[in-house]
C-alpha cells in the first residue's frame, strides 16, 4: 500500500545575503525605503484612513525602478528568479513572458499586521525582505484546500508540514519568498519593537 502526494503548493525560496557587497546593498535599500515613505504623502495617507499600523506603497506608487537604481537593480535580481521558479513550476509560457507589473514597499509599525489575502490577475507574487528585527513576524501562508475541508478532524499537532493547515515562514533579511499568486497568505502581528520592512511583487503573463 502507498499514499502520494497531489496537487501540491510550491513555495520558491532564495536568499540575496550570499551575493557580493549584500550589507550595503541591504541598508541603502532599507534607507531608500524610509525616505520613499516619508515622502509619499498619499501612500501615508491611505495608511492612516485603512487603519494600517504602518506604511505600504501599494495604492499610491508605481514606479519604484524609476525612482531609485537600487529598485532597478532589485527588479533585475527578482526576475531572473522568478524565471527560475517558473521553470520549477513546469509553466509553459508559449509566446508570452512573466512580466513583474506591480512593485512595493511595505513598513509595518509594531502591532501591524496584514490580514489573509490573495493576489488577482497575477501568476507569482512575493515579497523580499529588507530589516527584519528580533520578534518581527512571520508570514503564514493557508492551505488551499481549507475551505472544502468541512467536516475533517483538525491535524496532529506534530503533523508534517506538507500536511498542516497553515504553515509560519519567518525570514532573515535578504531572504526572497514566491509562491503561485492564488495561495492565500497574511503577516501576523509584528511583536518587535522596531519596524519591520519588506518589498513585495507580482508577475503577470503577457
Amino acid at each position: 500500500m502507498t499514499t502520494r502526494s497531489l496537487f501540491v503548493t510550491p513555495l520558491y525560496e532564495a536568499s540575496l545575503a550570499s551575493e557580493k557587497g549584500f550589507d550595503d546593498f541591504i541598508d541603502e535599500l532599507h534607507d531608500a525605503c524610509i525616505a520613499i515613505a516619508e515622502d509619499d504623502d498619499a501612500g501615508q495617507a491611505w495608511a492612516y484612513n485603512k487603519g494600517y499600523l504602518g506604511y505600504t506603497s501599494y495604492a499610491s506608487l508605481n514606479d519604484l525602478p524609476q525612482r531609485d537604481s537600487l529598485f532597478a537593480d532589485l527588479k533585475k535580481k527578482l526576475d531572473k528568479h522568478a524565471a527560475a521558479f517558473a521553470k520549477d513550476l513546469c509553466f509553459d509560457l508559449g509566446a508570452g513572458k512573466l512580466v513583474m507589473d506591480s512593485f512595493w514597499i511595505n513598513i509595518l509599525e509594531t502591532g501591524g499586521q496584514h490580514t489573509g489575502h490573495i493576489h488577482p490577475h497575477s501568476v507569482i507574487s512575493g515579497t523580499v525582505y529588507v530589516t527584519i528585527p528580533p520578534g518581527a513576524s512571520a508570514i503564514k501562508f493557508e492551505d488551499p484546500r481549507l475551505p472544502m475541508m468541512m467536516a475533517a478532524p483538525t491535524r496532529e499537532e506534530e503533523a508534517p508540514e506538507g500536511l498542516r493547515p497553515f504553515v509560519y515562514v519567518q525570514p532573515s533579511p535578504g531572504a526572497i519568498l514566491m509562491w503561485e499568486s492564488w495561495l492565500r497568505h497574511e503577516v501576523t502581528p509584528n511583536q518587535a519593537d522596531e519596524q519591520r520592512i519588506s518589498i513585495s511583487f507580482n508577475y503577470a503573463w503577457r
